[in-house]
C-alpha cells in the first residue's frame, strides 16, 4: 500500500512540474513569473514542503534548459516552496499560511540569495542585495492570490479535502 501512496504522489509531482513548465512562459517577464508561486503554493498544499521543494527545483532546472532563463529560476521558487509547505502544515493546513510562507521565502528570502548568486556566479556585476526584491514580491503576490483563491474555492466545495485523502488511499 506504501508503494501505491508514493505512485500517487510521484505522478502529481510530475503533474506539477510538468504544468509549471508550460504555463511559466505565458505570464513571464524577467524575473517575474507568477504561475511559478502558484504551482509552489498548490504543491505544498497537496504533498508537503519535501515535495514542493524538488518539484521547484526540477521547474527551476527545465526553465532555464529549454527557455535559457538565468538562475533565477532556482533561486525565485526554491525557497518559497519549501517555506509555503512549512507554514502550511505547522498552522494546521492554513491556506494563507502557505500563501504567506511563498511569499516570505521568495519575495524576501530568495530575492535576496539573488544577489550573490547573480553577481558572484552569474558574473552580473549591476545587481545589487534588493535587486530583485520587487519584482519577486510582484510576482510572488500574484501568484499567491491565484493560488489562495484557486484552493479556497477547492476547500470550500469540499473537494479538496477528498483530493487530498485520495493521495492517501
Amino acid at each position: 500500500m506504501k508503494n501505491k501512496i508514493t505512485l500517487r504522489k510521484l505522478v502529481l509531482l510530475a503533474f506539477f512540474v510538468a504544468i509549471g513548465v508550460v504555463i511559466s512562459p505565458i505570464l513571464r517577464v524577467h524575473g517575474f513569473a507568477p504561475t511559478q508561486h502558484l504551482v509552489n503554493i498548490v504543491c505544498s498544499v497537496f504533498l508537503g514542503p519535501w515535495y514542493s521543494l524538488v518539484c521547484a527545483i526540477s521547474i527551476g532546472i527545465l526553465r532555464m534548459m529549454l527557455f535559457a532563463i538565468t538562475p533565477l529560476a532556482i533561486t525565485g521558487g526554491v525557497f518559497g516552496a519549501f517555506l509555503s509547505g512549512v507554514l502550511y502544515r505547522h498552522f494546521k493546513e492554513n491556506i494563507l499560511a502557505a500563501c504567506a510562507g511563498e511569499i516570505i521565502g521568495t519575495g524576501i528570502i530568495g530575492s535576496m540569495i539573488s544577489f550573490p548568486v547573480m553577481k558572484f556566479i552569474a558574473g552580473d556585476a549591476k545587481v545589487a542585495l534588493f535587486t530583485y526584491t520587487p519584482s519577486f514580491l510582484a510576482a510572488t503576490i500574484l501568484g499567491s492570490i491565484v493560488a489562495f483563491t484557486f484552493l479556497k474555492i477547492l476547500e470550500k466545495n469540499k473537494t479538496l479535502g477528498k483530493m487530498k485523502a485520495r493521495l492517501d488511499e
